[in-house]
């Protein structure tokens, strides 16, 4: 697991876009208190998702609407249809640390 940030820097129903090791993820704190990872490319048109807006436990592209389930990476609007590589998560000591294994098997492009 690798320390992104600090779970504070990222308050309730916003997304903090990071470089981990050349892997670029939007660290989402979602309106269910969970942190999620995902990668911070839309599979629809490769524009960064951590521009989006967070809605419940789904990411909203800013660019054409797709919405992603931060859970699944699965696309829940269209016009995306593939979804997103999602990256585990875990909060230890205030700090925000994700693994950059895929958890729903989609491997960044």
């Amino acid at each position: 697991m690798i320390r992104v940030c600090s779970a504070d820097d990222i308050p309730k129903g916003t997304v903090l876009s990071a470089d981990v090791d050349g892997t670029e993820i939007a660290v989402v704190h979602a309106e269910d208190d969970n942190f999620y990872a995902v990668h911070d490319v839309c599979s629809h048109a490769e524009v960064p998702l951590s521009e989006g807006e967070v809605d419940g436990c789904t990411l909203e592209c800013w660019l054409h609407g797709s919405r992603f389930d931060l859970r699944t990476g699965e696309p829940t609007g269209l016009p995306a249809t593939e979804p997103v590589p999602v990256f585990p998560v875990e909060v230890r000591d205030g700090d925000v640390y994700i693994s950059l294994t895929p958890s729903n098997g989609v491997q960044p492009s």
